[in-house]
């Protein structure tokens, strides 16, 4: 059984559902699958305000090839309630491994570092402050984005596909435009890409995560005869995904 790793994400301890997979040693899409799962009961409870996000994190990673995948980040919240899922030796040893890296990842952030005279006193002092003009000058940076993605996370209307790559591109993302959007959707996974009836459609996978949906329209041509016109909608949950996904490439790529 591997070492957890426990990092800081928006001053939340966390830990990556990757490294969990491979700590209890699982697969990572069924890992993905039964968090999904717990997601969904959580965001049915609304009345109990339950927020999801307490317990996990939708983010995405990219694998060697380029491609841009989902993941979680677990808080330790979380990490309890896929214990609380496991039974046996694995559960025991997994249970031990993440309350020990949480603590450890607690002490470290609580442990104070004492300068040892007065000259580094101040240079401590001076870049503590230089730290904190950049923390805030990336948040003015940022708040647009902030705002644009809580603005999109509460979106009740589904809309299409050219709509959220003007979006994407109004807040921050550049040379986005329909087509580059079709295009990384179709290489990532989420439109079919083999040419026929079904091109462009949503795959069985985005279906399932719920990020699409299909608004059928019926055309009566002038001989008489109905056809069915299949277009794909991006839904408020979808909208919500791939902002993030967008919004988390360019944090990456500004600190690169």
């Amino acid at each position: 059984m591997n070492e957890l790793k426990v990092f800081n994400f928006n001053e939340v301890d966390v830990v990556d559902s990757r490294g969990v997979a491979e700590m209890v040693d699982r697969n990572h899409k069924d890992l993905l699958q039964d968090i999904r799962n717990y997601v969904e009961i959580l965001e049915k409870s609304n009345e109990r305000k339950i927020a999801p996000n307490e317990f996990f994190i939708e983010s995405s990673y990219k694998d060697s090839i380029g491609r841009t995948l989902p993941c979680y980040l677990l808080t330790k919240k979380g990490c309890d309630m896929v214990a609380n899922k496991m039974t046996g030796e694995k559960g025991v040893l997994f249970t031990a491994a993440y309350v020990t890296a949480f603590e450890v990842m607690r002490q470290r952030m609580a442990a104070p570092i004492l300068p040892k005279d007065y000259p580094s006193a101040l240079r401590a002092l001076a870049e503590a402050e230089e730290q904190r003009m950049a923390l805030e000058e990336q948040r003015e940076l940022d708040r647009p984005k902030v705002l644009f993605a809580d603005a999109v996370s509460t979106a009740k209307t589904s809309i299409l596909i050219g709509e959220l790559a003007k979006l994407l591109k109004q807040n921050g993302v550049p040379n986005m435009g329909q087509n580059r959007l079709f295009d990384w959707m179709r290489r990532n996974g989420f439109l079919i890409r083999r040419s026929g009836g079904d091109y462009n459609m949503p795959t069985q996978r985005a279906m399932e995560l719920g990020l699409f949906e299909i608004k059928e329209t019926a055309i009566t041509h002038a001989d008489g005869h109905t056809s069915v016109n299949k277009t794909p909608k991006i839904t408020g949950k979808g909208q919500q995904y791939f902002v993030r996904v967008f919004l988390s490439r360019e944090k990456e790529a500004a600190g690169s």
